[in-house]
């Protein structure tokens, strides 16, 4: 662990939330110029700061510099920041030039509701990811009338003259604070008090000097300290709304109290402590239906390593990292495809187990198990870990309990016809799996061309009670590519807020969103950059961070060369 700010004192706590909401009127009467000027200087900053951030993440996480394994910190971190920062200065020229943001074709799902295409965003977009598409599946009743209406509402229409917002860091991606923090800047027009999490508040200096242009506008504070200092921000009459990145537990503690029978008291009469407005993302058990199809070795083993690099990006400590196979029952391919999935996992190095808890929570999900297959191993590491076959009839915590530590689980529903798998797995995830955040569907072509089961791909996808529901791809891209927006699936109630509440990153701005859809081949070359046997993913991340710097056209030969040598 790098040493790391010292907790803020009460009194400079004060002080940052008085000047934070001194600025805060101001920031809600800005023009779209003034906007622009303050996301031009952040994106600088960044810029400039971007490799000691990344070098700093990876010194703490126990990554050599020099290997494909930084280049999670390049793309996790500064690539991810100045992605968001282009976009949404190109939102906001597109607001003061035309009025409005720019979205993509507007479809519809076979229920009838809008979908508007939201990826790719841009030229290098579609040299960088050929045939990927994102769109946004919008709520029932939208129009489009609606949509064009809806879109950029604060800019539009302010709902508000000048607030506070409360921002909880989270402690594993390292560019979540700062992505939170633009949200809230631009798309929300709220000033930010950014409390650092002390797993990563050696981060916050960086920040700072990133952000410097926020800061010293008044526009964003950062402050240190753990669960005391979080409790007295919430509790703060200035600070008017909250937004959590982390926990479900610590999202209840802070809304409901501690546990105990005057917590379940004040949740049955609908009285929480929090009497102002929360925003939450809070995780999920990630999980991957793979549906039965004419697989050959290729695609095959394609999707293994796509599993393998959704377990083991950041030593596993994501919210959406890969944690539950859903396979089919009798799969002639289900044994080749966890070995496959094992092997893949085993190219990666075994990673320092950094996030606190991990080794506890790896032991809880593993002791007892039969069927425990481990790759990798050295010290303070934890192995990269299979449970197979799980029986999905029967509760158990591997659908409840959110890992976040180096575990993939695995159980098998429904047949091998593709429809009755299908409708028996998302019923099981839907129903029996916590978390509302990101699922996968692993198809085989063929599968989606055939009118019967391409029908059943698209009636899974609607029926997911997911915010992202990816075919063939890790739901990273969703998380990353900005003008996706990232949230879990609406409608959870407080007293059961499963993985949250509220939109973040959506730097189109849209309003309405019912849940991101991404759609990838089931076999590409290059290989995705998380893929464990990339080699080149450091070089190639750090210079699609130098594209989003503003190297532009200039940084694309050593991207692409980069990209091929993975």
């Amino acid at each position: 662990m790098l040493p790391s700010p010292p907790p803020t004192e009460p009194a400079a706590l004060e002080a940052a939330v008085a000047r934070v909401s001194g600025a805060a009127p101001g920031w809600a009467k800005a023009t779209l110029r003034e906007r622009i000027e303050v996301a031009r200087e952040l994106h600088a900053g960044t810029a400039a700061n971007a490799e000691e951030a990344a070098r700093l993440a990876c010194q703490a996480k126990g990554v050599p510099w020099e290997t494909p394994q930084a280049g999670e910190e390049w793309m996790s971190g500064p690539y991810i920041t100045l992605r968001f920062l282009n976009q949404f200065i190109g939102s906001l020229e597109a607001l003061a030039r035309t009025g409005n943001t720019r979205v993509g074709p507007v479809g519809e799902t076979g229920d009838g509701r809008l979908t508007v295409s939201v990826f790719p965003a841009s030229t290098f977009d579609r040299l960088l990811f050929m045939g990927v598409h994102a769109e946004v599946h919008l709520e029932a009743g939208l129009t489009r009338q609606g949509l064009d209406e809806r879109r950029a509402t604060f800019h539009k229409h302010p709902d508000h003259q000048g607030k506070v917002a409360l921002i909880l860091g989270a402690g594993n991606i390292n560019s979540i604070p700062a992505t939170d923090v633009l949200t809230k800047l631009f798309t929300e027009g709220k000033t930010c008090v950014l409390k650092m999490n002390p797993v990563n508040a050696y981060l916050g200096p960086v920040l700072e000097r990133a952000f410097a242009g926020a800061v010293r506008r008044g526009l964003l504070a950062i402050v240190y300290g753990g669960g005391e200092v979080g409790a007295a921000l919430c509790g703060h009459p200035d600070i008017q709304e909250v937004h959590i990145t982390g926990s479900d537990k610590t999202h209840d503690l802070i809304v409901w109290g501690p546990p105990g029978p005057e917590r379940v008291a004040r949740q049955a009469r609908g009285e929480p402590l929090l009497r102002k407005e929360i925003w939450s993302e809070l995780g999920n058990i990630s999980p991957v239906l793979v549906v039965p199809g004419p697989w050959d070795d290729r695609r095959l083993a394609f999707q293994a390593e796509n599993v393998a690099g959704m377990v083991t990006h950041n030593a596993s400590f994501n919210c959406i990292a890969g944690k539950l196979l859903v396979t089919p029952r009798g799969w002639p391919l289900r044994q080749r495809f966890l070995e496959q999935t094992m092997a893949a996992m085993a190219r990666a190095p075994a990673r320092q187990a950094w996030y606190p808890g991990a080794g506890e929570r790896w032991r809880a999900l593993t002791e007892g198990r039969p069927d425990v297959r481990r790759a990798g191993s050295g010290e303070g590491t934890l192995p990269w870990t299979l449970v197979a076959g799980l029986d999905a009839a029967t509760p158990d915590r591997a659908f409840s309990v959110e890992p976040f530590c180096s575990v993939l689980s695995e159980t098998s529903v429904g047949s091998t016809d593709p429809v009755e798998f299908l409708d028996a797995a998302v019923r099981f995830v839907n129903e029996k799996v916590w978390g509302t955040l990101a699922a996968t569907l692993v198809v085989h072509p063929a599968t989606l061309a055939d009118p019967v089961t391409g029908a059943a791909v698209r009636k899974a996808i609607r029926d997911l009670r997911y915010g992202t529901v990816t075919l063939n791809i890790w739901s990273g891209y969703g998380f990353a590519f900005g003008t996706t927006p990232w949230a879990a699936y609406p409608g959870s109630p407080l007293s059961d807020i499963q993985s949250g509440r509220g939109v973040v990153h959506n730097t189109l701005m849209l309003e309405g969103i019912e849940k991101t859809v991404i759609h990838h081949p089931s076999w590409t070359f290059p290989k995705p950059p998380f893929f464990p046997s990339h080699r080149s993913a450091h070089q190639l991340t750090r210079r699609l961070t130098g594209l989003e710097s503003g190297q532009g056209w200039a940084a694309l030969p050593g991207v692409l060369a980069a990209a091929v040598r993975g």
